[in-house]
């Protein structure tokens, strides 16, 4: 995960209290490592940038309406409810979603543990944003816990297999293939595959910061070299001095 900050892409989930609605935002960078998606179906009323190409939010009540395409779920919090939501994730199959990674309740036992395809343990605790957009001021907008985001769908447990985002990814119900990839891809798939997630052009350093942690630098001392040759070899196309965008 990159340390800097970005400003575009983002997704809440509302937590109600009496007659008022709490709506947290997902940091940024956590939205544009993972690609578009089609469908957010727990919106925030407000949203500074979409999440998706449509949205529901608490007036439409998510779930009760059609889902379609790749989802993008970061329910409400609270035990009563995000069960529901997991459940209709997990019969949805295709998306990703974010939640606490609190893996001794009951939600998570049944409809992660048993029904997710992989894992992606974030490193650290999220510090979500407020409806405007800006870092949220009070701890009780911050994560009370760390968080984990749950891939349903092969497709999208690969996207979180590479996606470049600092944790421990832990595969669930994949195949060997995509095991496999991940451990044989070459610094030039790599960087590629990356690069292909990015919205527009990138700068180098931010290159650099997404593969600091990479297990491929862990064993490359020299690996912002290697990420700059590979880049010249067709890993990305140079638009500019120091940014680049997919090949």
């Amino acid at each position: 995960m990159t340390n800097a900050p970005l400003f575009a892409g983002m997704g809440g989930h509302q937590t109600p209290r009496k007659t008022r609605t709490d709506e947290w935002l997902t940091p940024p960078a956590v939205m544009n490592a993972l690609g578009e998606f089609d469908l957010d179906p727990c919106s925030p009323i407000e949203r500074p940038w979409p999440t998706a190409r449509q949205h529901f939010t608490i007036r439409d009540n998510g779930l009760i309406l059609p889902w379609w395409g790749r989802v993008w779920l970061n329910p409400p919090y609270l035990a009563s409810v995000i069960a529901r939501w997991l459940g209709r994730m997990a019969e949805h199959n295709r998306g990703i979603a974010l939640i606490f990674a609190r893996t001794e309740t009951a939600a998570f036992h049944r409809f992660v543990w048993r029904r997710a395809s992989a894992l992606l343990f974030l490193r650290g605790r999220l510090d979500f944003l407020t409806v405007e957009g800006r870092p949220a001021s009070s701890t009780s907008a911050n994560a009370g816990a760390p968080s984990v985001l749950c891939a349903y769908g092969e497709a999208d447990a690969e996207v979180l297999a590479f996606c470049g985002l600092q944790g421990q990814f832990v595969p669930l119900r994949i195949s060997r293939s995509v095991v496999v990839v991940g451990l044989e891809q070459t610094w030039l798939e790599a960087v590629a595959e990356w690069m292909r997630t990015r919205r527009g052009a990138v700068e180098l350093a931010e290159i650099y910061r997404a593969f600091a942690n990479h297990r491929k630098a862990a064993a490359n001392q020299n690996y912002r070299a290697k990420i700059r040759q590979v880049l010249q070899q067709g890993a990305g196309r140079r638009v500019a001095r120091g940014r680049w965008s997919a090949p």
